[in-house]
């Protein structure tokens, strides 16, 4: 994957797969830091210790449609090809934290990509999952909360509505424009 929103993809399709209904997604830089780190979390079955520790195994995987699994070892190696580092914590029955950290200015570092598209479709093909989803660099940040959207558009109006799906897109794409802006305040 040259992109690492694809690779958050698939990280969250394996949160969704283990029967999630709650995901944060968070994706911090710091600049003074030399850092980029994504996290996602998730409240899903879990992983026993076992599991945790042959996840980042190309060969293991628990679905039963292929026999590879490259979405985790891909984004491990990613995160350490930049001299970052890489952790998922996992308690049964509770849920799953996924960490990856990069040194963004590591010859070996990909683009993010269109997170913000990612986090659209993860939201609009999935309208019975919340997702939390915080951007920040440096000192700024803005967030995105379902659980908040669902509260202003009631029962009747799901997430996956056109209208909704491009109010977010409009949503993220405006704050992610004022995170990049020089003397924007934080939200």
């Amino acid at each position: 994957m040259r992109e690492l929103s694809l690779n958050v993809m698939d990280i969250v399709q394996n949160s969704i797969s283990a029967g999630a209904n709650l995901i944060t997604l968070s994706v911090c830089e710091n600049c003074e830091e030399d850092s980029l780190v994504i996290t996602i979390r998730d409240n899903g079955r879990g992983m026993t210790e076992e599991q945790v520790r042959r996840v980042t195994d190309p060969f293991y995987t628990t679905r039963t449609t292929r026999k590879v699994g490259l979405g985790v070892p891909l984004f491990k190696m990613e995160a350490e090809m930049t001299g970052g580092a890489f952790s998922i914590d996992s308690v049964p029955g509770k849920g799953t934290d996924v960490t990856a950290r990069f040194v963004p200015s590591h010859v070996d570092m990909i683009p993010l990509g269109d997170i913000n598209s990612t986090v659209k479709l993860l939201i609009s093909c999935n309208p019975q999952i919340d997702f939390v989803f915080l951007r920040s660099l440096d000192s700024r940040s803005f967030t995105l909360d379902t659980r908040e959207l669902r509260e202003v558009l009631g029962k009747d109006v799901p997430l996956s509505d056109p209208e909704v799906v491009s109010w977010i897109g409009g949503f993220l794409e405006e704050q992610t424009e004022a995170l990049n802006s020089p003397g924007s305040v934080e939200n």
